[in-house]
């Protein structure tokens, strides 16, 4: 029995086990508060694979039930100019050949679908590098300089122009456009790093800059929050354009690589730990205006189906969302799809990828958590109670999240909540709950053996299972209303009625 399927089936036991209750607590939530604006910035962007996969249809079909469940505008990925996008040649007298033909093919495909780019420019056309020096990605991207940096700004002003020649300024100008992608690790082989990834930036931004000003362009990109305040020196200090700052962390990503301490911070703490202290360099830093977008996070940057296909993923977005809050822009979620080939082609559903939906278009616990946290609403009403969020909509209904929050490979006993609300004329609730057994498509997946290719009838069979469950209308018993929230789960309660 695989390593996966035991933890699997652990997890499942643990689930039926009855767990001694927390202490009982009260969350009093006052209907007539006043609230602070609470912009979604968790679900406007998405990563996604490279940009080669988004012309296959499944890509398409997962992008579609991701935007009918969030409020995503942007999709993000790696090498819009790898070799297989045929954006580049040379000819037989050693003139550079653009041919933005698939180029065509991917943004269209995005705009179709009712989202933009976040244009990430990368990587290197072999025949336009310095080096054949290649990641290790199973695609095997080029990561080299330029060879020679005139023949770079060719390629990105001749891709500008057409980019605006088809679909107009006026949208491209809401484009992103974000140059590389961390180039402090081994995406990037100029030598030294820091130094050849700014004379890049310097180049791609004047570039893009000179065929319109209005095209926003920004990094560093970087992994591990990584050189923002020297990046944005060097753009003040060479008059250089910045329009957004981006940068990635990941919940397992050490205190050593991205704070340069040997503490401890969990996974719970790791990515708005990283967001406070960018946002603190930006503020401090010569250009303390530039908004911050958080170009990658998720809660592993590795494979671990106890993470990123498990139900722990709706505590511990929510989670990262009440920390998160205020002190960012947007937030890239990476990403929205398992239809991805970094490690190589997917051999089964459900292996730790990074997406919100499997091979077979199966939604996992995280797609789920991003359905019912999408119902939030649009301003935040002050509480300091720990796993919740208390939001009011536009129509004045009062949307409450809560949850019941355990690191990966243990068990929180169940949390038992009374929720009273004042001056609020509600008399029931619509209550709506996931955890490791409701909403949770690994259930089934184990009830039937876990397929490593499920049927055509067994991917129908698993898409049921998976689908979030429908409400439950509860009543208020003098004004309150008691929850009990497994270890794993995740409630949204929502309180109709007139403050």
């Amino acid at each position: 029995m695989s390593a996966a399927r035991t933890l699997a089936i652990l997890l499942l036991t643990l689930a039926a086990t009855p767990l001694a209750a927390q202490p009982r607590e009260t969350i009093t939530v006052d209907a007539s508060a006043p609230a602070e604006p609470f912009p979604h910035f968790w679900e406007h962007m998405f990563g996604s694979g490279r940009a080669v996969l988004s012309l296959r249809e499944s890509y398409r079909e997962d992008l579609r039930a991701v935007r009918a469940i969030t409020a995503v505008r942007y999709v993000r990925f790696h090498a819009v100019l790898h070799d297989e996008m045929g954006v580049y040649g040379v000819d037989k007298h050693g003139e550079s050949v653009f041919n933005f033909s698939y180029i065509d093919q991917v943004y269209d495909g995005l705009l179709a679908n009712g989202v933009r780019p976040f244009f990430e420019i990368s990587f290197m056309p072999a025949k336009l590098a310095a080096r054949d020096v290649r990641h290790s990605f199973w695609y095997r991207p080029v990561v080299s300089p330029p060879a020679n940096y005139k023949r770079w700004d060719a390629l990105i002003t001749a891709l500008a122009r057409h980019l605006i020649e088809r679909y107009g300024i006026e949208e491209v100008s809401q484009w992103y456009f974000e140059v590389w992608n961390e180039p402090n690790l081994d995406f990037w082989a100029g030598e030294p790093k820091q130094s050849t990834y700014f004379t890049l930036y310097e180049h791609t931004a004047r570039a893009l800059k000179a065929v319109d000003a209005r095209l926003r362009v920004g990094g560093p990109a970087t992994a591990q929050a990584a050189w923002v305040a020297a990046f944005l020196r060097h753009c003040k200090d060479k008059q250089l354009p910045v329009d957004f700052v981006s940068t990635h962390v990941y919940g397992d990503d050490t205190a050593k690589d991205v704070f340069g301490t040997h503490e401890h911070i969990t996974r719970r703490q790791m990515v708005c730990r990283s967001v406070q202290k960018v946002r603190a360099e930006i503020q401090a830093s010569p250009l303390p205006a530039v908004p911050l977008l958080w170009s990658e996070f998720n809660a592993s940057w590795s494979n671990h189906p106890e993470v990123t296909d498990a139900p722990f993923m709706g505590p511990w977005l929510a989670e990262t969302i009440r920390q998160c809050d205020g002190l960012v822009q947007e937030m890239s979620y990476w990403t929205f799809s398992d239809v991805f080939e970094e490690q190589g082609v997917v051999k089964t559903p459900f292996y730790g990828g990074f997406g919100l939906i499997a091979a077979g278009g199966i939604p996992k616990p995280a797609f789920n958590a991003f359905a019912l946290l999408h119902g939030l609403g649009e301003r935040r009403l002050a509480n300091e109670a720990p796993g919740t969020l208390v939001t009011r909509r536009s129509d004045g209904a009062l949307v409450i999240a809560l949850w019941n929050y355990a690191e990966v490979g243990t068990t929180s006993p169940m949390r038992s909540v009374a929720v009273r609300l004042t001056h609020s004329d509600a008399r029931s609730a619509s209550v709506q709950s996931i955890d490791r057994v409701r909403g949770n498509v690994n259930v089934a997946y184990e009830r039937m053996g876990s397929p490593r290719y499920p049927t055509q009838r067994e991917l129908a069979q698993l898409r049921e299972a998976a689908a979030l469950p429908a409400a439950i209308t509860r009543p208020l018993q003098s004004g309150e209303l008691d929850l009990q929230i497994p270890s794993d789960g995740l409630v949204l309660v929502t309180l109709d009625g007139n403050p």
